[in-house]
């Protein structure tokens, strides 16, 4: 008789997700069979569920902040050994031939696939993954803090790595999980951090100054100094202008969402004086390899509120209404 695995399933897109039973897979070639032990709720997973993002593989297993530990390995896995602790990101496949993984941008593959979107993801018993888009994860974590360094951090990283490496001022828009990681590295790094909340958003405002920022107020609100780099991870396309209004000359405004509300039409001297609008896209392992060592220096520690596997509905709706301060992670399995 076949095993089997329980997982919360999203059949249509934006219907409550079903906990039903998966058969449990047997890895290929270098695939690796890992149990989860918890996998964190990201704000991607949310714009999958309502719609934001087109075309998932349905029916679905959301999640790609995956820890897991090693049960099976595919009869060309050689990565991994049984029983190890392991990261899955949301890249999980790309081509290595196209014009940009040939020029080092895998984040931008034409054929990439991605962890809990185009494959099966992590809120569930167990999960497949390739060894070489798996990474190991900094000691001293347990299970549920070690989550959301595999794209909250990872993202937040990649977006504080395109800022530039001259930034001394660094403001941070929308402090949830992505900007509570990333601001403890900026301060390890001795930058000064501003972090800009949803208004009256207290609790948020509270835990920034906790983990090092010098000043914390409303998205409204300007900061008392000019900023050298904002970086946006809030899904809110209106916030870019009052951004670029808080950066010196030079300054770069970094948009890292998946997904964003439309730009509103702002006056050119926002622009002007050599300030840069990107996005970030994705993510490459070599950032994930970099950002691990870079939080294991840094002592980087997630604050996280964790619910079990079958409250997965539960977590996306309190992450869409702003109630999860931190990161919001599914305990799954104890390690």
């Amino acid at each position: 008789m076949e095993q089997a695995a329980r997982a919360m399933l999203l059949e249509a897109v934006g219907r409550p997700l079903r906990l039903g039973e998966l058969r449990l897979p047997k890895p290929q070639g270098r695939q690796v069979l890992l149990r989860v032990r918890a996998c964190g709720v990201c704000r991607t997973d949310l714009h999958i569920y309502e719609g934001d993002l087109p075309h998932p593989k349905l029916p679905l297993v959301l999640g790609h902040e995956i820890v897991g530990e090693v049960v099976a390995l595919g009869p060309e896995a050689r990565r991994f050994r049984l029983g190890q602790r392991v990261g899955v990101p949301w890249l999980g496949h790309t081509c290595g031939r196209c014009r940009y993984c040939l020029r080092g941008q895998e984040n931008l593959c034409e054929e990439a696939r991605f962890t809990g979107y185009t494959l099966d993801g992590g809120y569930a018993e167990y999960t497949l993954a390739h060894e070489d888009y798996c990474l190991a994860l900094p000691p001293g974590l347990d299970d549920l803090e070690a989550a959301p360094l595999l794209c909250a951090g990872l993202i937040g990283y990649r977006a504080y790595r395109l800022a530039g490496a001259g930034v001394e001022r660094l403001g941070l828009y929308g402090f949830g999980a992505a900007a509570h990681l990333i601001a403890q590295v900026a301060v390890f790094q001795g930058k000064k951090v501003y972090a800009f909340t949803r208004p009256g958003d207290t609790q948020a405002q509270q835990l920034a100054l906790r983990l090092g920022a010098v000043w914390a107020g409303g998205s409204d609100q300007r900061p008392p100094e000019p900023l050298d780099a904002a970086l946006i991870f809030a899904p809110v396309g209106a916030l870019v202008p009052q951004a670029l209004q808080a950066t010196e000359k030079g300054g770069v405004v970094v948009c890292g969402g998946i997904h964003m509300s439309d730009i509103p039409a702002f006056p050119y001297r926002l622009l002007w004086e050599e300030r840069t609008v990107r996005s970030v896209a994705n993510l490459t392992r070599q950032d994930g390899e970099e950002f691990m060592a870079l939080a294991a220096q840094a002592k980087v520690r997630p604050q996280v509120e964790p619910f079990a596997l079958e409250e997965a509905d539960l977590a996306l709706h309190a992450l869409r209404e702003g109630r999860v301060h931190g990161a919001a992670v599914l305990r799954i399995s104890a390690g």
